[in-house]
């Protein structure tokens, strides 16, 4: 990594993730204050989370037929409320996670770029070098060729 760099993006998600546990708790309080999320938004689940953790509970126990009573509308409401609130941090951090590898990963390919570029221009140089010494072979065979051709002086 470059020691100049400055990881600005990761000081974004941080941030994000940071603000996201006081955004989620204005919005759990505006759900317990609405009738519209607390019938339609809080309560589903909070009843659905309350059936499913009361079953599993009595299984252990080992109670087979026993029937669920639902949660009181004040209860569900502040259930469902904390539901929403922690969906909403686990969704941002999700998010968070996913840009996160999606920038990592962009990072990646540009740097395999990179190299397939270094390697082919590699490649290049690698080939035109072969060829230049190549060529230097067969003029070094033709000189070494017109110089057996000349007559040796013989010393009289």
């Amino acid at each position: 990594m470059v020691v100049g760099a400055f990881p600005i993006a990761k000081l974004l998600y941080l941030g994000v993730r940071q603000m996201s546990k006081p955004v989620a708790n204005r919005i759990k309080a505006g759900a317990r204050r609405s009738e519209f999320f607390k019938t339609y938004i809080c309560l589903p689940p909070a009843q659905l989370y309350h059936w499913i953790e009361m079953r599993t509970k009595m299984r252990i126990m080992g109670f087979r037929g026993a029937t669920i009573k639902p949660l009181n509308e004040e209860s569900a409401a502040e259930l469902g409320a904390e539901l929403l609130g922690e969906a909403i941090i686990f969704l941002i951090g999700g998010g968070c996670m996913v840009l996160e590898y999606s920038r990592q990963a962009a990072n990646s390919r540009r740097k395999e770029e990179e190299l397939n570029e270094t390697l082919i221009s590699l490649q290049t140089q690698l080939a035109e070098l072969s060829l230049t010494t190549e060529t230097l072979s067969a003029q070094l065979r033709e000189v070494n060729r017109q110089l057996l051709s000349f007559p040796v002086p013989t010393k009289k």
